[in-house]
């Protein structure tokens, strides 16, 4: 006789420190028959290993996935993995991935030898000019018998570090954010008893500083340690770890692109202001009068995608049914390296997309494609825009002030139901694309 699998309580997976008591309990349930369970999940693969991703993408929006498989199915909604690959065309890829993450990491420790030490720094480390500066705070990895604490360059001194000024632009602005990165790391997640370990925050900090390295545009900015945080629990392997960051940052890093008049999620506000403009004109006007017409006061809800108005697991599980309902079955050729993506492209010519393969929120904007000239706007949007709605008799009758409406939006915390939050999104989508789309004549 089958026996349905043991359900365990969803905050079992992500424990929080005792003394953590004000941390909210996360709603998310695992439901069984409902979440992707890993059963369910494996029974996905046909015997070459290839996933029926359409038939994932439900059960994820009916129920989210088990946290014990968690990492391995955001690989794929994330794209850095195609459900047509087989198992073995998968371990190659993820070989080559983790080989390509050890040879930048080995770049980056040439140049700063605490890079993979176990050890991260708290303090600036140049100057702006590229002198470096003597005597950084360093913590150090917890060892067995061993305490805690700032590290000592007296006693043990930091090796390599530079005596001669840095000319190098590029490196300079690396190491200037180094210390930031460091600074953020031991805020991140701190209720988390997975956190209390050092070794868990060093590798935060190395794939921090990696990324920061490579991606010269953006660099690092506050707020994607929240970004990164759950990858590291996740996924064992800091490699594997690092792929599945850089793929949810190829989808938000334009949120971090910063010139000296704008900020990257600005564009992102901008659809907010237009959204509730058409959705809940009167809800608009209000803010408006308010001061509040740039939607400033949610900023952080777009930048790290509600991290802070959730519990860790329902934030988590948020992410996961907003990918589910995003997802795109081209996001593998888009994410490869340009040969593959041609390649793909070239044998893919003529055949259309299957729409079986989409989400949800993806399907509906295939749908209005052929309507509308404007670029789809990611669900993260409608997503705040039903927040707003669903507190718009309290904004309307109580906020006087600015300050009024971020203390109503900041009482949200912990109080939001992930699922109800998508489906308002993706009926505010409907209403809001009806609303935009012209009707043919």
């Amino acid at each position: 006789m089958w026996r349905s699998e043991p359900v365990a309580p969803a905050d079992s997976f992500y424990q929080v420190r005792p003394e953590c008591t004000d941390v909210p309990k996360t709603r998310f349930k695992i439901k069984a028959g409902k979440t992707l369970s890993e059963r369910k999940w494996r029974a996905a693969f046909n015997a070459e290993g290839q996933l029926d991703i359409g038939k994932t993408l439900s059960r994820i929006h009916r129920g989210g996935i088990h946290p014990s498989i968690r990492g391995e199915v955001w690989e794929f909604l994330l794209g850095c993995y195609d459900p047509k690959s087989t198992y073995e065309e998968r371990e190659q890829i993820r070989l080559r991935r983790r080989a390509q993450y050890t040879n930048w990491k080995e770049d980056c420790r040439l140049m700063f030898p605490l890079i993979g030490s176990g050890r991260y720094v708290t303090a600036p480390i140049i100057t702006e000019d590229g002198h470096a500066i003597q005597d950084p705070i360093v913590l150090l990895q917890t060892n067995p018998g061993a305490q805690n604490g700032p590290f000592d360059p007296t006693s043990n001194p930091t090796p390599n570090m530079d005596v001669e000024p840095i000319k190098n632009k590029k490196e300079i602005q690396w190491k200037l954010t180094l210390h930031q990165i460091g600074l953020d790391v031991v805020r991140t997640d701190r209720t988390l008893v997975f956190y209390e370990k050092q070794d868990n925050l060093s590798k935060l900090w190395d794939i921090l500083a990696v990324y920061a390295w490579l991606d010269t545009d953006v660099g690092y900015c506050q707020g994607m340690s929240d970004l990164c945080s759950p990858m590291i629990m996740l996924l064992e392997d800091e490699a594997d770890a690092f792929w599945c960051f850089e793929r949810l940052m190829r989808r938000l890093r334009g949120n971090f692109r910063c010139t000296d008049s704008s900020v990257g999620v600005e564009s992102q506000l901008n659809n907010l202001a237009s959204i509730t403009q058409v959705i809940d004109p009167k809800l608009h006007q209000h803010i408006e009068q308010l001061g509040g017409g740039d939607y400033l006061f949610a900023f952080r809800m777009l930048m790290v995608l509600f991290r802070r108005e959730f519990s860790f697991g329902d934030s988590l599980y948020l992410w996961e049914m907003m990918w589910a309902l995003e997802y795109d079955p081209d996001l593998f050729s888009l994410y490869e390296d340009p040969q593959s993506a041609a390649e793909k492209d070239e044998g893919s010519k003529g055949k259309p997309k299957s729409i079986r393969q989409c989400g949800k929120f993806e399907r509906e904007n295939l749908k209005n494609a052929g309507k509308n000239s404007e670029a789809p706007l990611p669900i993260s949007v409608f997503l705040v825009a039903s927040v707003l709605k669903d507190k718009s008799t309290k904004l309307l009758t109580e906020a006087r002030g600015l300050d009024d409406v971020v203390k109503i939006l900041n009482d949200v915390t912990g109080n939001l139901d992930a699922k109800k939050a998508c489906t308002g999104a993706l009926k505010l989508h409907k209403k809001y694309m009806k609303k935009q789309v012209p009707k043919k004549p």
